[in-house]
């Protein structure tokens, strides 16, 4: 069974050290530009296997943009910023987002600013010309009342402020627990947009992962119109019961990813409200579970899809 995304950020350690801030940068600038992209997660045992020769492959599909899920020692994917940028560059591809959790280790209460670390993630995500720099997992100490997740939302603030300076924006991804989850009689998600400034704060929605917090895409766009910049266009099945585990609980998923227009999600009615009035302009296939299918196979399958619905 494929591991889930949720527990690959929770099991992945983060190493983020380096040196200095460097004096001169290119800052990218945030443009309205639509476009169509994969999320490297999608392929993640082939990236680690061969990062260079699968981003070839995917090139050769027609993919334009990519989405990174692999950044510590301020490398991606074991390439410097500047490094990557050039693989990118030489292949005709951007990178205009990336996934890397902010957490408690990037900010210091005592002094209320961010750690070098953080500092330096913003430094490497503007050099290989990120346009949104996009948290994809809240701790549960971070959330654990409805004071702790406020306090929080002030930090996401303030993370957009810092990104604001190089030309970029913050933003959240969503999993699950922010639907299922209420603090006050509101669901963390909701007290998460409600909190955060969408000048500073962008929101990327899954539309796939929320299924299993009890909730439906195409509400969360029509309850916040304007406040998804990006969305990660999923289908979902549901999910075989592990052999190992047959009792459903909290280790067991409903539901789980699969090629697009196959599964339960109507997806093309999300991706076309999130155009007209969810304020969408970056769609990012991703794809964590195949059903025998190879990973590159299927996201060759789901780009077609969506450049048949009309998305490039």
């Amino acid at each position: 069974m494929q591991t889930s995304r949720r527990k690959f950020i929770r099991n992945s350690g983060l190493v983020l050290a380096g040196a200095a801030l460097a004096g001169n940068r290119r800052f990218p600038l945030i443009a309205g530009t639509e476009l169509t992209g994969i999320q490297l997660y999608s392929v993640r045992v082939d990236m680690q296997k061969d990062a260079l020769g699968t981003l070839k492959q995917v090139a050769a599909m027609g993919y334009k943009n990519v989405e990174h899920a692999n950044y510590s020692d301020r490398k991606f994917y074991k390439y410097s910023a500047t490094e990557f940028k050039k693989v990118l560059d030489d292949l005709g591809m951007k990178m205009p987002s990336g996934h890397t959790v902010l957490g408690k280790q990037h900010w210091d209460p005592a002094t209320k600013e961010f750690t070098d670390a953080w500092k330096w993630t913003i430094e490497d995500a503007a050099t290989v010309g990120q346009q949104f720099v996009i948290s994809p997992f809240l701790d549960p100490t971070l959330r654990s009342t409805y004071d702790d997740l406020k306090r929080t939302m002030d930090i996401f603030n303030k993370s957009g402020e810092l990104c604001q300076k190089s030309g970029m924006k913050f933003g959240y991804h969503n999993h699950d627990f922010e639907f299922s989850q209420k603090l006050n009689d509101q669901t963390v998600y909701d007290i998460m947009l409600s909190s955060t400034d969408p000048k500073l704060v962008m929101q990327q929605l899954d539309i796939g992962n929320l299924y299993n917090g009890g909730a439906k895409a195409i509400d969360i766009v029509k309850k916040w119109p304007g406040r998804f910049e990006s969305m990660h266009v999923k289908d979902e099945i549901a999910a075989p019961v592990p052999k190992d585990n047959p009792t459903p609980g909290n280790s067991h998923e409903k539901y789980e990813s699969t090629v697009l227009g196959k599964g339960i999600v109507d997806v093309k009615e999300v991706v076309d409200l999130g155009r007209k009035s969810g304020g969408t302009i970056h769609f990012i296939i991703e794809q964590e579970a195949y059903q025998g299918q190879a990973p590159l196979d299927a996201i060759k399958e789901d780009l077609a899809i969506m450049k048949k619905w009309g998305y490039q």
